[in-house]
């Protein structure tokens, strides 16, 4: 099981890059998945509203897609890709640490690859409810 953190034309500060991948593990483990490839990439707004148009056919700006790669079922091989542009205009939004919003989008794609959705306003707030649970637990 390897977890990976890319950066891709921006600059990103992870801290204690070695407790966040134990406690993404966690996640996978905690929610019956198993994980066996994950990979984050770090990038611009523009960088992921080309791939949001390319693969989901989306001209939007977003903060995270999340792609499942996996040929094998009930295992998880994983990309995510994150705009940190949006991290930080979302961290100033919501008045939180740049840090918190990172964490908060790093949880979102692992637990979208553990099944959770958010289209709905259920599903949305079950999402919410579960981001704040890792974060709680994480900076605890």
């Amino acid at each position: 099981m390897a977890i990976h953190f890319d950066a891709h034309e921006v600059s990103v500060t992870l801290k204690q890059k070695t407790k966040l991948k134990t406690f993404l593990k966690d996640i996978f483990e905690r929610e019956g998945q198993k994980l066996r490839e994950l990979q984050y990439v770090f990038c611009s707004d523009a960088y992921l509203l080309e791939m949001n148009q390319q693969f989901l056919q989306h001209d939007t700006y977003t903060d995270i897609i999340t792609f499942e790669l996996s040929e094998i079922p009930g295992e998880t091989v994983g990309e995510i890709y994150i705009s940190i542009d949006r991290v930080r205009d979302n961290a100033a939004k919501f008045e939180v640490s740049e840090q918190q919003e990172l964490h908060r989008v790093i949880f979102h794609g692992a637990l979208h690859l553990c099944g959770y959705k958010d289209k709905t306003k259920k599903e949305a707030a079950l999402m919410r409810e579960k981001e704040n649970e890792c974060l709680a637990a994480y900076f605890q």
